[in-house]
């Protein structure tokens, strides 16, 4: 896999918090592969006991390039590098383009692996952030998930 252009480090923000560069999660990417292959050995499955296996081969290849382009569209939206700020945080793309940015309005943790904030940006608008373990260091995702936890309480 390509690591995509390097994002230039933004300035720092007023309490001097650093951008954190994410990396790509091999275990979301390594999942998404295996649920998009058990929906294609589906659809070939319950094709083929209808049509046979070789009028079904059309639909389930049809299917394949479906789920993986959705799946690259995702790889290529994902959040590539946040900055936890004293108003919240700021989330970018690996292109520099903000994907969101706000307080931090709601959080779940899911064991030690998966991180959803969601952030109520100006207007009301609010954005789900994914972030999972191995996409940074201990430590920051930590810190992520406890200015989560505390900020949906308030």
């Amino acid at each position: 896999m390509q690591a995509g252009p390097a994002l230039q480090p933004g300035p720092a923000s007023p309490n001097g918090a650093p951008q954190i560069v994410l990396r790509r999660s091999v275990a979301l990417r390594g999942a998404t592969i295996a649920f998009i292959l058990i929906a294609v050995a589906a659809v070939q499955a319950s094709l083929a006991a209808r049509l046979g296996g070789m009028q079904a081969a059309p639909a389930t290849l049809a299917v394949l390039g479906a789920l993986l382009l959705g799946a690259s569209r995702h790889w290529r939206a994902e959040p590539a590098a946040i900055k936890i700020g004293p108003d919240g945080l700021i989330v970018w793309n690996r292109a520099g383009q903000t994907l969101a940015q706000g307080r931090i309005a709601g959080c779940s943790q899911w064991s030690g692996r998966l991180l959803i904030l969601a952030l109520a940006g100006a207007g009301g608008a609010s954005r789900t952030v994914l972030i999972a373990a191995d996409t940074l260091g201990a430590e920051a995702f930590r810190e992520l998930a406890v200015l989560g936890r505390c900020a949906s309480r308030v």
